[in-house]
C-alpha cells in the first residue's frame, strides 16, 4: 500500500506542471495553499573572451525542490558602448515606484534593490568594464529602469621610467 502511494506521489512530482495540492493533502483533507506566481527565466550569451555566460533571473530556480521566494531577481540586461564609452543597464522591476529603488554603484558592482508592498527585488551585477561611479544617471519608466555609466580611462599601471 505504502509503496503504490508513494509510486503515485512520485509520477505526480515528476510532471513538469504539477500542483503541490495534487501531490499532498492536508491530514484534514484540503489541499495545501500555494504561494505564487513563480516565474523563472535564463538568458545565454556569448562575452567577448568567446566564453558563453547564462544569467538566470526570477523568483524560483530550478532545484530539487520547491523553493519559494519573496525576494524576486530581476531581468537584466547590461550593454557596452565602446564608441561613447557607456554602460548601460536595462532591469524590469514591474510595480514599483522610482522612490523604491536603491542603487549602489562601484566600479565593477551595481548592488540593485527595490521593495513597494508585497515586491522586492535585489540583484548583484558585475560589470564587464570598469566605471566611474560619479557619473551614474538612472530612469525609472513604466517598470523598467535605465542605469547609464561612463566607463573609466584605464591608468598605465607600474612606474614609467626615464631612459637616460
Amino acid at each position: 500500500m505504502f509503496d503504490d502511494q508513494f509510486e503515485t506521489a512520485f509520477r505526480r512530482l515528476s510532471n513538469p506542471f504539477f500542483s503541490v495540492g495534487d501531490v499532498f493533502e492536508n491530514p484534514r483533507g484540503g489541499n495545501i495553499q500555494t504561494i505564487g506566481p513563480y516565474y523563472y527565466g535564463y538568458v545565454k550569451t556569448v562575452g567577448e573572451d568567446g566564453i558563453p555566460h547564462v544569467t538566470e533571473w526570477g523568483n524560483t530556480k530550478p532545484s530539487n525542490s520547491l523553493t519559494d521566494s519573496t525576494v524576486r531577481d530581476p531581468y537584466v540586461d547590461v550593454s557596452v558602448d565602446e564608441k561613447t564609452s557607456t554602460l548601460k543597464i536595462v532591469s524590469e522591476m514591474p510595480g514599483i515606484e522610482k522612490s523604491d529603488i536603491k542603487l549602489n554603484v562601484s566600479d565593477k558592482l551595481v548592488l540593485l534593490s527595490a521593495e513597494h508592498e508585497d515586491r522586492k527585488y535585489e540583484k548583484k551585477i558585475p560589470l564587464p568594464s570598469k566605471v566611474d561611479e560619479n557619473s551614474a544617471k538612472a530612469k525609472y519608466t513604466n517598470g523598467v529602469l535605465q542605469v547609464t555609466l561612463t566607463l573609466a580611462k584605464e591608468k598605465p599601471k607600474g612606474k614609467m621610467v626615464t631612459v637616460e
